[in-house]
């Protein structure tokens, strides 16, 4: 057996071992290997006595290194809290949580809200670094405080582009450099006012909304506005789409596969629940596949997956799902087969006929496995002459099935 907390995870800051306790240091100096960033490294070399090993690049997600000295003394460094956005969580998936003595510092988000005063639990957070900064797109409400961490010294003002470009360049942005540290500095200016400027690459952008027009939200609600995708006609209405979601009763983390994803509107809505749910859009067309990853990022979802190919062939080798959602070519042979095969116990399969073969196909599947059908009717006022009267939509039958 490996002796009990073999290895210390210490969170450092840009004040480097001022802001250690004595444990801490006492930590680091006793270490036979410590690991970290460069930067990490030479904040705290004073107090390194053992091997000093800078992470190899690419960054080892199964921290190979470090779980081969399981039973010496390794120590790794960290910024701020190891298990905000940090390497703590990577280790914890390797290494059992009682072999781990972690000490944290400030992060950099304890640090931006104490500058400005903010409440941590009245704003949102988020990282970029190393993401796309559509990621931001959900969080643009009027109003609203965003803290987010940036990749480097050109991401504020990438940000600040976007901003701009989506109608929020009135809203305050503070960026934070160096939080911690001898050249911290904080600098505020508009979004439609930030040029190409460079800052220090360790830093915070703090985002305060404020749109030019009341337009354009990505709301919080399912049934997201028809003119936010961009489509070619096929797409799942939004008092149907907001209906669909309801059937489909996402839970966090779950993955959905939409088969016959068209515009992509319904796995791209899917993904808008929580930052922690995934979602496959299978579509055999090659422009509306390329449409749906545009409509994935212009709505805040970049990591929605697009899979090109006609179902039931294009489903092979994807990972189970934990719900489907059947909107295009159920009727072709094979396909509601593969859905109702590849599903998870317990998942749910939502699907939707507007003609009359996909409506025989839910029929019968009904009648053989059970479920829900619900037949959706929805009509819109519109001009008659010089008058007004209900147009109604095509009608659609849903089939909500669970699978036992």
């Amino acid at each position: 057996m490996p002796a009990e907390r073999w290895l210390s995870v210490i969170g450092i800051g840009e004040d480097g071992l001022d802001g250690l306790g004595a444990e801490a240091r006492r930590r680091i100096s006793e270490a036979e290997i410590v690991f970290g960033g460069k930067r990490h490294l030479a904040l705290a070399t004073s107090e390194i006595k053992g091997e000093s090993r800078p992470w190899p690049w690419p960054f080892d997600s199964e921290m190979r290194a470090v779980v081969a000295l399981r039973g010496r003394k390794v120590c790794v460094l960290a910024s701020g809290d190891p298990f905000l956005h940090g390497v703590g969580a990577t280790l914890a998936r390797h290494v059992a949580t009682h072999e781990i003595r972690t000490i944290p510092a400030p992060s950099a988000f304890s640090l931006a809200a104490s500058r400005l005063g903010w409440s941590l639990p009245e704003i949102e957070t988020i990282s970029l670094h190393g993401k796309s900064i559509d990621l931001i797109r959900p969080l643009l409400h009027p109003g609203t405080r965003i803290l987010a961490l940036t990749s480097d010294a050109e991401g504020p003002a990438a940000v600040a582009k976007l901003l701009t470009k989506l109608g929020f360049g009135p809203s305050r942005l503070t960026v934070l450099e160096a939080l911690g540290g001898p050249d911290e500095r904080l600098r505020a200016m508009r979004a439609d006012g930030m040029k190409s400027e460079i800052f220090n690459p360790l830093n915070v952008l703090a985002v305060e909304v404020a749109p030019e027009a009341a337009t354009g939200f990505i709301s919080l609600a399912p049934g997201q506005s028809d003119g936010l995708f961009e489509h070619d006609g096929q797409l799942t209405k939004r008092e149907i789409r907001a209906m669909t979601l309801s059937a489909l009763a996402p839970l966090r983390g779950e993955l959905l596969w939409d088969i016959g994803a068209g515009s992509g509107s319904v796995a791209i809505e899917w993904m808008l629940r929580h930052p922690s749910m995934r979602a496959i859009a299978v579509e055999a067309n090659g422009g509306r596949a390329e449409r749906i990853g545009r409509n994935a990022t212009a709505l805040g979802v970049p990591g929605l997956k697009v899979v090109q190919g006609a179902a039931p062939k294009a489903l092979a080798g994807l990972p189970a799902p934990d719900a489907v959602f059947v909107g295009g070519g159920g009727s072709e042979a094979g396909v509601m087969d593969a859905a109702v095969d590849a599903l998870k116990l317990g998942g749910r399969l939502v699907a939707n006929a507007v003609t009359l073969e996909m409506e025989a196909v839910l029929i019968a599947r009904q009648a053989t496995l059970g479920g829900e059908l619900i037949r959706i009717a929805v009509s819109r006022a519109a001009p008659v002459g010089t008058m007004t009267g209900w147009r109604p939509a095509m009608p659609v039958t849903q089939w909500v099935w669970r699978k036992p």
